[in-house]
């Protein structure tokens, strides 16, 4: 019995509990400076559903009045942000927004920056762009969805011009002892088609990934460790609990057999 006990115990050890190397970030040698790959800096191009705030700036408020559809536009706090739903400019089906007298505006596929200068090209017929009139275009935060094996499971808001992986989880609590570090997948929706892509965070390449940068409608998912699906548990003395249980039933079953 003591030694059934004791082979219980030490395979508890050495199988259920999670390697140290799985829990750690950013392993590996530090990289020289000359190898250090840029990393993913595409310009984001707005898909059906992004939200864009337009704002003109003027010395004389009245002439851009009409085409400022936020009141709260660029003064960057969460409340104001998310009031972006209601007074920001949303890109539908089409691929259009609907702006004051111009009517609708194909942005579909369009950097942040090449809708700005659309923007201006086609308000240059009802303003005077020579009278220091500035046109400011922001994506409405960048919305992302996280699940599995993380803290605070959901979507998630971040009002920011760019966010990286490592932001998106730490935002959402942090993974969990039973997620797989070694195994994040990122599920992004690309113009031709959907893809998932694999990310290994408990490595320093991490940051040459092409999804390091994490995108609007991004769906992030943090793989369970195979120990969570064995449902033993996750440290050794865990294992070792469920396991004893297991055994303790298992003893009385036989006991009360052998007493019949």
């Amino acid at each position: 019995m003591n030694k059934l006990l004791l082979v219980i115990l030490i395979s508890s050890l050495l199988f259920s509990c999670v390697p140290h190397k799985k829990l750690v970030y950013f392993q590996g040698e530090p990289m020289e400076k000359e190898d250090i790959h840029k990393v993913n800096e595409i310009p984001y191009k707005l898909q059906t559903n992004d939200i864009i705030s337009i704002t003109l700036k003027s010395k004389n408020e009245e002439l851009v009045a009409l085409f400022n559809n936020n009141d709260n536009a660029n003064n960057g706090n969460t409340q104001q942000g998310s009031n972006l739903y209601f007074t920001g400019y949303t890109v539908d089906e089409h691929g259009n927004i609907r702006l004051p007298y111009v009517g609708n505006l194909n942005v579909l596929g369009y950097t942040i920056d090449e809708v700005r200068q659309k923007v201006k090209s086609e308000l240059k017929y009802y303003i005077n762009f020579d009278k220091n009139i500035f046109v400011t275009v922001k994506l409405a935060g960048i919305r992302y969805t996280i699940l599995g094996e993380i803290g605070s499971p959901g979507t998630q808001i971040i009002y920011q011009n760019k966010l990286n992986i490592i932001e998106a989880i730490a935002n959402a609590g942090d993974i969990v002892p039973t997620g797989d570090r070694t195994k994040v997948e990122v599920i992004r929706e690309e113009f031709d088609g959907i893809k998932k892509y694999t990310v290994d965070i408990t490595q320093v390449d991490v940051f040459d990934s092409e999804v390091f940068n994490i995108l609007p409608h991004d769906i992030i998912y943090i793989n369970p460790i195979k120990t969570k699906s064995w449902g033993i548990g996750t440290t050794g003395l865990e294992t070792f609990t469920t396991l004893a249980s297991i055994f303790s039933i298992i003893a009385t079953t036989l006991l009360l057999i052998k007493s019949f």
